[in-house]
């Protein structure tokens, strides 16, 4: 079994990615969508999203790091995926299930599974150019506004030579309203001889065991799941291997938000860092009773200092939390 970490754009960036993955029990992740229009983007628009490019594409877990890329140009996105290769990406994946509208307006994400035919020929062009030890792999959803071209979607993009799909289990216009339709994660591996990985409204180990039941999936992609619950890949991981383990306490969690913070006042501007924070703390909130409370004390608070009070920490403090 498998288990990754979902590429959110604007919410799983290197921070979390780090933060998260050093948890525990996850065996990759995705950058966000590097979106590709009409050119060969330069170095810094891959440092930007994928800073983790310059350490080996590993997180400091030592988790290996998928860089994305988002497009409908199937020269441009593979003069862009062969170049995030010679960078150092270890794979690359293809976003067609963004369900955002200014995305997909621009042609761009999940609308592009009303095309097979441009899923097709982007996963060959990008295939071609990739070196052939480095996967390619592709995200999509289950359609634009019906899942009756599922199938045919997924087969394009493994016809193309898409070597793993993950597969969210709603269309764009489900949005993230529950519930996943994962039975149809079932239907697309009955039709696709590579791996498929489910996803979509796995926020518990209940959750994961009703999908492997209902999906067959045995390979799963947490996203909102893993960041309201830091320590759910560990659970899975363990419970897959027959083992059980007592959930993260607020009090051993909390080394981990200090180092998120840390990170954040180091690498994000004074004016969004404690965006940042708030944004984290918001869907910690679905688990941890002390994240609604301190929730609720910073959300008026954008001062950093003032927040470093707050947190009831210093300098060292934060510094310890980080190498430890």
């Amino acid at each position: 079994m498998q288990i990754a970490l979902a590429p959110m754009e604007g919410l799983v960036d290197e921070i979390l990615r780090d933060v998260l993955t050093r948890v525990g029990g996850v065996d990759w992740c995705v950058t966000e969508f590097i979106r590709v229009s009409d050119r060969l983007l330069p170095q810094s628009s891959f440092d930007k999203l994928a800073a983790e490019l310059k350490a080996g594409a590993l997180t400091r877990a030592g988790t290996p790091v998928r860089v994305q890329l988002l497009g409908s140009d199937p020269i441009c996105l593979a003069d862009n995926a062969a170049f995030a290769c010679t960078l150092g990406a270890p794979a690359i994946d293809l976003n067609f299930g963004c369900p955002a509208k200014t995305v997909n307006k621009s042609r761009g994400g999940a609308v592009l599974l009303k095309e097979p035919e441009l899923l097709h020929s982007i996963l060959c062009e990008v295939r071609r150019a990739v070196p052939a030890d480095i996967p390619v792999t592709a995200k999509m959803r289950l359609g634009f506004d019906s899942p009756d071209g599922a199938l045919d979607c997924a087969r394009a993009l493994v016809a193309g030579g898409a070597e793993q799909l993950v597969v969210h289990a709603r269309t764009k216009v489900e949005g993230y309203k529950p519930p996943a339709h994962w039975e149809w994660v079932a239907r697309v591996q009955e039709v696709v001889p590579v791996p498929v990985y489910a996803n979509g409204d796995i926020w518990s180990l209940e959750d994961w065991r009703r999908c492997r039941e209902v999906s067959g999936a045995e390979d799963i992609m947490l996203g909102r799941g893993l960041v309201s619950r830091p320590d759910l890949a560990r659970q899975i991981a363990a419970a897959k291997a027959g083992q059980q383990i007592a959930p993260m306490s607020w009090e051993e969690f909390r080394p981990v938000l200090l180092d998120f913070w840390q990170q954040a006042r180091e690498k994000i501007a004074p004016r969004y860092a404690p965006g940042r924070l708030k944004q984290w703390l918001a869907l910690l909130t679905r688990n941890y009773p002390e994240a609604v409370a301190l929730f609720a004390e910073l959300r008026r608070e954008n001062d950093c200092a003032r927040i470093d009070a707050m947190l009831g920490v210093d300098t060292r403090e934060l510094r310890a939390a980080a190498l430890a």
